[in-house]
């Protein structure tokens, strides 16, 4: 999680909403790829860290689905980002903070529990949960 954080940072000096991902092979422990939104400077809606992250781990691996994937996030993934989870085969999620208005996970459409989602990964949530809320936190006061 502080290698996403670190990205969440990369991206709020960048002026994106600060959310970081870090996808890590779930049977060595390797880094795979590291990535923050890009939302504002690509001007692409779906260019949220967990999708761009997919995208590079795909690409360099060949492959469709990450089954052996683990995907650190720093932020509840939203509706979204869930369902590409899901479609990638990731095996594990692990997020930091929790996000009541936009999150797919635990709050909102709750992706990974409705009837047609075929694969649910193992959901860890609130891991550094304090550290994740706070850059968030900052980023959205210092912008009001």
């Amino acid at each position: 999680m502080a290698e996403a954080l670190a990205q969440a940072r990369t991206a709020a000096d960048l002026g994106e909403v600060p959310v970081g991902a870090v996808l890590v092979d779930g049977a060595s422990g390797e880094v795979l790829v590291r990535a923050h939104n890009l939302v504002e400077r690509d001007a692409d809606p779906t260019a949220h860290a967990e999708i761009l992250a997919i995208r590079q781990a795909a690409a360099r691996l060949g492959v469709p689905r990450l089954e052996q994937a683990e995907l650190y996030v720093t932020l509840e993934p939203c509706a979204m980002c869930a369902a590409a989870i899901s479609f990638a085969r990731i095996k594990r999620l692990i997020f930091g903070a929790y996000d009541p208005k936009g999150g797919g996970v635990d709050h909102g459409a709750r992706f990974f529990e409705q009837p047609t989602c075929h694969h649910r990964p193992e959901v860890i949530g609130g891991l550094q949960e304090q550290e994740c809320g706070a850059l968030l936190q900052d980023f959205f006061k210092a912008r009001r």
